[in-house]
């Protein structure tokens, strides 16, 4: 189906098949039905390699797919000086577009993620002529689709170069964390006029939050996660004249820096958290009929702290919640190696012997209900 974009009195708008269409995605490769019943129509991947199966999962599904094509990154060894290299990623690219380009879920390609990052000038100037060169080629092959590029967050002269450099790209993406909610803001002043999507937005990254002495990350809980991705979506999305959607980070779980720091959905076991509450209130405009449990304080003498060998570590949930629900602790060195899982109970002290060996830990809960909602903390410790 045709995708375009239209230039309104107040800013922009998506067009899908001559209709209206805002973006409420997610990136991920799980938890598709979910997705939709909390309001999704979209999905975002980061590669296109072997998307056929999703595309063809997100038709039944009624979503639609933005295709990441992946472009090199230079820590990754890619050279954008390197004319072979470049030629053989462009080859890529053409074959990519020419096998999904008539597949009825595509909605958008997006060519590379965060691949400027690490860039010296000249270096920048070859990757963005090469983004230019295949959004050319995606114009004049698939004419149906448009073409947007995804850069980590922004700045006046990344702009100033993707403006100069590749002017046939459609729509920008914008990777943003702590800055997503004033990301509007900052493009307007930053003289940007083409229409925009949040590619990624969720909590605070782990370089974005205090640390402890040794440079363990303080991590947010799911509670308090949930109301940064309400507020982001209020502030940087809904109701923007240039924005088209966005694509909230991560409809899966990952372990990244944490198991628990990306992830809108429970490891192994798939329990939703608050996040998923959030967007499916911001896209349904309805509160969620059994929200997850509410995690009002972790609280523990050791939070942040050193302990020496042996000793007891205490620690006490305090939750708000309408149904009964199950407590599992969990303790990791730092690294994430797995170490020990015991039960709990809400509301009473939780208390396990402190590692005899010195390092870095982090005591984890997860709290489960009946209904599939879970929340989650943890807090760092050193043993020292």
């Amino acid at each position: 189906m045709k995708t375009s974009i239209e230039k309104t009195t107040a800013g922009w708008r998506l067009l899908r098949g001559d209709k209206p269409y805002f973006v409420r995605g997610a990136g991920g490769a799980h938890y598709l039905e979910e997705l939709v019943a909390a309001g999704g129509n979209s999905l975002r991947t980061w590669g296109a390699d072997e998307v056929g199966g999703m595309l063809d999962k997100c038709q039944r599904l009624g979503l639609t797919t933005t295709v990441g094509i992946w472009l090199g990154h230079k820590e990754h060894g890619f050279r954008y000086t390197d004319p072979k290299a470049v030629a053989g990623q462009f080859d890529a690219i053409c074959g990519h577009v020419s096998r999904d380009k008539n597949h009825p879920a595509l909605l958008c390609w997006a060519l590379g993620n965060e691949m400027e990052n690490g860039l010296d000038d000249s270096e920048t100037e070859a990757m963005w002529k090469h983004v230019e060169q295949a959004a050319q080629y995606i114009h004049k092959t698939d004419p149906d689709h448009l073409t947007m590029t995804v850069v980590a967050e922004i700045s006046d002269k990344k702009l100033a170069q993707l403006k100069t450099l590749a002017p046939s790209v459609d729509i920008l993406g914008v990777n943003a964390y702590g800055g997503a909610a004033s990301l509007p803001e900052r493009l307007k002043k930053a003289g940007w006029t083409k229409p925009y999507i949040l590619t990624e937005f969720g909590p605070l990254g782990p370089w974005e939050v205090g640390k402890t002495e040794w440079g363990a990350a303080r991590e947010a809980t799911s509670t308090e996660k949930g109301k940064r991705y309400a507020e982001t979506y209020a502030k940087g999305v809904a109701g923007q004249p240039t924005c088209l959607g966005s694509y909230v980070f991560l409809w899966d779980d990952k372990l990244e820096a944490t198991p628990t720091w990306f992830g809108m959905f429970l490891p192994k076991t798939g329990e939703r958290l608050a996040a998923v509450d959030a967007l499916s209130q911001a896209w349904t405009g309805k509160p969620v009929a059994k929200p997850c449990p509410e995690l009002v304080s972790l609280s523990s003498a050791a939070e942040g702290k050193s302990v020496a060998p042996g000793s007891p570590l205490s620690a006490t949930l305090t939750l708000r919640t309408t149904e009964p629900v199950q407590v599992r602790w969990e303790l990791r060195r730092e690294n994430n190696t797995w170490l020990t899982e015991l039960p709990g109970a809400a509301g009473k002290p939780f208390t396990l012997p402190v590692p005899t060996e010195p390092g870095a830990y982090r005591l984890f809960v997860y709290v489960r209900d009946s209904s599939g909602g879970a929340a989650t903390a943890n807090f760092p410790f050193q043993v020292k």
